[in-house]
């Protein structure tokens, strides 16, 4: 047998230029001795089971699977695990014996960022998520495993919140409220982000109170620059803000963990993606 040849991995999205997931993975495959070629491929949401059907074919094992299709690539999946089924989304995809696997690595991603890399503790604070859509329905179930005292969902649109709130409500009591209505009584110890902050306004949504000098605040989004929310945060006095790139690189160790078993340590690389160019 040759072993000489790499296998093959990829990311497929629509944009997909923009990802920083080759470099991390070729940074992991460095660490780790593992012999693996990982291509951007950029898929329309039309032609996204093609596509993966295609990769298949020609012997790729894994792929990751990036916005807009995470939700839509799980009518094209032989076999999910629970944690992609209540996240109603797929990112990544292990391809053996014929069969499509598909699982979702951003919710463990995000909870090794904070309690590995920021030792913070989610036992017994209070989490405030602003906006309902498939981001923040990734992160609920991980984040009420860990056994907060609260978890609010603040949305633009209150039946939203509402509906993601149902969806988790047997695993314990989340509180909605319209993301202008936040009760300016309310002290938060973590506030993640999972809107473009763009379209929210931050000055009508947070209140005297809500941010304080213990409040963790976290962007889900990852840029070189702090985001909008990040500055407007560590301007009214919170501990600590920061973007998401510790949960891009978690949930790639992840991804990278599924495929080859063997599991990448992220310090150094996290360290290396996060100065500014």
């Amino acid at each position: 047998m040759n072993h000489h040849t790499n296998d093959l991995y990829g990311i497929m999205g629509d944009p997909v230029a923009h990802s920083k997931s080759p470099e991390i993975h070729s940074l992991f495959a460095q660490q780790t001795a593992q012999n693996i070629r990982y291509e951007l491929i950029h898929v329309t949401a039309e032609s996204l089971e093609n596509a993966i059907n295609e990769f298949k074919n020609k012997g790729g094992k894994g792929l990751n699977i990036t916005l807009p299709h995470k939700t839509k690539v799980i009518n094209f999946i032989d076999e999910i695990t629970e944690r992609a089924r209540v996240a109603g989304a797929a990112n990544t995809l292990i391809l053996k014996n014929n069969k499509i696997y598909g699982d979702n690595t951003d919710g463990i991603g995000l909870m090794n960022d904070l309690t590995n890399n920021y030792k913070f503790k989610i036992t017994s604070v209070k989490i405030l998520i602003l906006g309902a859509g498939g981001a923040s329905r990734g992160i609920i179930q991980p984040l009420l495993k860990a056994n907060p005292t609260s978890i609010t969902i603040a949305n633009r649109t209150l039946s939203r919140a509402e509906e993601l709130a149902d969806h988790f409500s047997s695993m314990g009591k989340i509180s909605t409220f319209q993301i202008d209505n936040i009760p300016e009584t309310e002290k938060y110890d973590l506030i993640i982000n999972a809107t473009s902050a763009e379209t929210i306004n931050l000055n009508r949504t947070f209140k005297i109170n809500n941010i304080n000098d213990t409040t963790f605040c976290y962007d889900l989004s990852y840029g070189r620059k702090l985001s909008a929310f990040n500055q407007f945060c560590l301007k009214e006095g919170a501990s600590l803000s920061i973007n998401g790139w510790g949960m891009l690189i978690e949930q790639a160790a992840e991804s990278f963990y599924l495929w080859r078993g063997i599991r990448p340590t992220t310090n150094e690389i996290l360290q290396k993606l996060r100065q500014p160019s």
